[in-house]
């Protein structure tokens, strides 16, 4: 929760900026966003514990 916080304590214009964009990205595309990070964090968490 540190490191999903700190951009928007850092950054709060630029996260609003971001969140505005996102609310653009269809369905689909987000979705697809979703998976890849999901997969990269499954993956970060099996190596880290290789």
């Amino acid at each position: 929760m540190i490191i999903e916080g700190l951009p928007y304590f850092v950054f709060p214009e630029k996260m609003k900026f971001w969140i505005q964009k996102v609310t653009e990205i269809s369905d689909d595309d987000l979705r697809k966003l979703g998976f890849v990070l999901m997969f990269i964090g499954l993956c970060l968490v099996y190596m880290g514990k290789r």
